[in-house]
């Protein structure tokens, strides 16, 4: 009897330990999904959704956007960044490139941070996987009286199509991935308040940003000084046309 349990015993440890249950996952690494070199670019169809006529009515603007990374600095905190400046031109790229804007992106093993308009957003986390979510927008005073951007409060940011191709107009992009962001609209009732929320990302193995639909909207029913219902907000989308 005491030569059957030397036996059985290790057999019984080894069955525990190969039925316990971990969870592994296995993530490209952040930085290859965004440009960390000056002279990298990435051009884009811009399409700017823009409110006229005192709110009553919206048009699209179109332009060429091209994201060139124009220099490596640090960020307040020290930390290694690059500088993304974006120059502007008609759809047909005839018109000379005017600056239009700057960002910052700040890529650490964890997360890519990217600053703009004095805004940090967390638009990557570790690990790249299918419905794996976060606060992308956590680094932003969203919730007091003060604060101009209460409608980012509380964003889940959360992975999905990941390693799949995604369709553009120019083709599909392989080794990608959509982040989204939000999908939430408030009101249904052309008599009150009405506001809506929309905002997706999609990223390419190699590339970075290849599509963005960001969409940030607040409808004011007519009124007694206002005999028309108005519209604010804006809609941004970008769609890649060409990358080195």
């Amino acid at each position: 009897m005491k030569k059957f349990c030397l036996y059985i015993l290790p057999t019984v440890f080894l069955f525990f330990f190969a039925c316990k249950k971990t969870d592994t996952y296995h993530s490209d690494q952040l930085t290859d999904y965004v440009q960390l070199q000056v002279g990298r670019y990435i051009t884009y169809r811009m399409d700017s959704l823009q409110f006229i006529n005192f709110g009553t009515q919206d048009t699209i603007v179109s332009y060429l956007a091209k994201d060139i990374v124009t220099d490596s600095v640090v960020d307040n905190l020290g930390r290694p960044s690059w500088r993304v400046t974006r120059y502007l031109s008609d759809t047909n790229g005839v018109t000379p490139w005017v600056e239009n804007e700057a960002y910052l992106i700040t890529a650490t093993r964890e997360g890519v941070e990217m600053v703009e308009n004095n805004l940090r957003f967390l638009k990557l986390v570790l690990p790249i996987a299918d419905d794996y979510t976060w606060k992308g927008n956590s680094y932003i005073e969203t919730s007091t009286i003060f604060s101009s951007y209460p409608y980012l409060d509380d964003w889940d940011y959360t992975y999905d199509s990941v390693g799949l191709p995604y369709n553009l107009p120019i083709g599909a992009i392989p080794n990608s991935f959509v982040v989204h962001q939000r999908d939430v609209e408030k009101g249904n009732d052309t008599s009150f308040i009405r506001t809506r929320d929309y905002s997706v990302e999609a990223y390419a193995k190699g590339i970075g940003l290849i599509y963005k639909n960001f969409l940030h909207t607040e409808y004011q029913p007519p009124n007694i000084s206002t005999p028309v219902g108005t519209t604010t907000g804006y809609g941004l989308t970008l769609s890649m046309v060409d990358h080195n």
